[in-house]
């Protein structure tokens, strides 16, 4: 939020440290969710003289976000300005500004997706008839291109193309640059009976608000009263009797969120295909790291992450990465989503803990993985941290629940083991995956935050994804990627059916962090069992000295 005289920025516990570094003298830094730190509305109420007017993007704001904020300010009589046809920000950055990408879009195949286009149109619509609606405006990039079969590549790290979408229920629009789009996918939209329109043309065709507001004042002439539209799931509807009567709207979750959350057995398979073949670029890059280091060769963390991405990139299917690798040795792993720059990253320090969450676009299928590891002796605070994390993981891949509960129920398993100790994590446990999509999804999470009440359905994908960070020290973090599955239990209490997960990712985790004094015998057999299955899926993948690697790395640990 930035005044005459002041500039404020609010983040969450993931990037307090990045923005203490960030920030230049002149910013105020915000740490939402800590005690005692005002919200944006808080703050503007009590810095700004009352009836001031505070101006934002429409574009960048949900309704819901808009609406809020202009209640929150309207206390002091602010007046909230909704800039239409300029951000302040382009206003300055001009010509240096990078030109919107225009690479083409592409078909995502059947095998991959499961469903075809149709049957995903038809699904919506009667989805649109049930809530008694005839269009609905879709402004997510990946429910798009999830709807739509289609893949691009305008935003770094994940596949989806700038776009908007309406669909009727006699006709869809696409709203896109044609620059994108080829002959042949242009004929597969014609097939599936969407036309294309500019991507600048949305506003003037809906007349809705950005998307909101300029719907609200369709609506303001027709009834003379004002109304509100969430932008990503607006949707215009006739009279119940069928009749026209003027623009009015049906106010609800857009229901693309969830079907795309809920995988089918096409994509599950791709999950499935794809995390193996990552797991192999994994082993021979951890393979290699650990000769080097071993050898005594300087390396920095932006080295490391050049060669994974090297590694990876042999793969069949390989598209790109699905967000910055995070490569980090020691003090730089407690920094939650620290990002290494060439000129003012670290050396990787043997003697160190090294934490690296990267992961993978392929044609197939989106990974995302943790793993913290010591080259050299780790001390016995660092294993003991490091092993309660580890017994959180289990904890949680091991959970077993009753169906219709939402992800914030199983949160405390992941932590329990370091609230013993007095310790704990600043970052929700689990998020939502894509299926050769964004690698952070809703609506589904797994998260102190309990407002989240999507329940966690059969076919969902979620990281398991506990650490422990001590600024300035070290950051641990073991992650993996879960889908959700029926268990068959003994019992079916109330004649519900049980859920549990089922594990995507399949690398070693080092054995050499873990305090044996703290484990149980199930927690061994649980590391055992999962090193047996590493061995046996990701094996036939390798040769020579990663297969060796990957033999030393999966042996059983035996409790003395």
């Amino acid at each position: 939020v930035v005044t005459k005289d002041k500039a404020a920025l609010w983040t969450d516990g993931r990037y307090f440290l990045q923005a203490e570094q960030q920030l230049t003298s002149g910013w105020s830094l915000m740490r939402a969710g800590n005690l005692g730190v005002p919200s944006r509305s808080e703050w503007l109420n009590g810095v700004m003289a009352p009836g001031s007017r505070i101006g934002i993007d429409p574009f960048l704001f949900s309704s819901d976000a808009a609406e809020e904020l202009k209640e929150a300010i309207s206390q002091k009589n602010h007046e909230l300005v909704y800039l239409y046809d300029i951000n302040l920000v382009d206003e300055i950055w001009k010509e240096s500004r990078p030109k919107p990408p225009n690479k083409h879009v592409r078909v995502h195949e059947m095998k991959y997706a499961g469903v075809d286009v149709s049957s995903k149109l038809s699904s919506l619509r009667s989805e649109l008839t049930n809530a008694g609606s005839s269009a609905i405006v879709i402004s997510m990039l990946d429910e798009i291109a999830w709807l739509l079969n289609l893949r691009g590549s305008d935003i770094p790290h994940s596949p989806v193309m700038y776009a908007y979408l309406i669909v009727e229920i006699d006709g869809a629009k696409l709203f896109i640059d044609e620059a994108k789009v080829n002959s042949d996918v242009m004929h597969y939209l014609k097939n599936a009976g969407i036309e294309l329109r500019p991507y600048e043309s949305i506003l003037s065709e809906i007349e809705s608000a950005a998307i909101v507001n300029t719907y609200k004042c369709a609506c303001d002439k027709y009834f003379g009263t004002a109304g509100t539209v969430n932008e990503k799931n607006t949707e215009a509807l006739n009279g119940t009797d069928g009749t026209s009567c003027g623009p009015s709207y049906v106010y609800r979750s857009s229901p693309i969120s969830l079907a795309k959350a809920v995988k089918n057995e096409a994509e599950l398979e791709g999950m499935r295909n794809s995390h193996l073949r990552d797991a192999a670029a994994l082993a021979q890059f951890w393979t290699w790291l650990e000769e080097e280091i071993s050898n005594g060769v300087i390396l920095t963390e932006v080295d490391v992450a050049d060669k994974l991405l090297e590694f990876r990139s042999k793969q069949n299917g390989f598209v790109d990465t699905s967000f910055d690798t995070i490569s980090a040795s020691g003090a730089n792993g407690a920094i939650i989503h620290y990002k290494p720059e060439p000129n003012s990253c670290s050396v990787v320090d043997a003697e160190k803990l090294f934490l690296l969450d990267s992961g993978a676009q392929f044609i197939d299928g989106t990974t995302d993985i943790t793993r913290t590891v010591h080259f050299g002796e780790p001390s016995s605070w660092q294993k003991e941290c490091f092993t309660r994390v580890l017994q959180g993981h289990i904890a949680l891949d091991q959970a077993i629940f009753p169906e219709n509960y939402p992800g914030f129920v199983l949160d405390a398993f992941a932590r329990a083991s370091l609230w013993k100790i007095g310790l704990d994590y600043r970052h929700g446990t689990g998020h939502g995956v894509g299926a050769a999509l964004n690698v952070h999804e809703g609506p589904q999470s797994i998260s102190f935050r309990f407002g989240n009440m999507t329940p966690l359905l059969k076919g969902m994908v979620v990281s398991n994804e506990p650490g422990y960070y001590e600024d300035h020290a070290f950051g641990i973090r073991i992650e993996n990627l879960l889908y959700v599955k029926e268990v068959s239990t003994p019992n079916r209490f109330g004649g519900l059916d049980y859920l549990g997960f089922e594990k995507l990712t399949y690398v070693p985790i080092q054995t050499k962090l873990i305090d044996l004094s703290i484990v149980s015998a199930a927690e061994i057999d649980w590391l055992n069992d999962y090193h047996k299955q590493v061995w046996e899926k990701v094996s036939p993948l390798l040769d020579g000295p990663a297969q060796e690697w990957l033999w030393n790395n999966t042996r059983p640990l035996i409790k003395h």
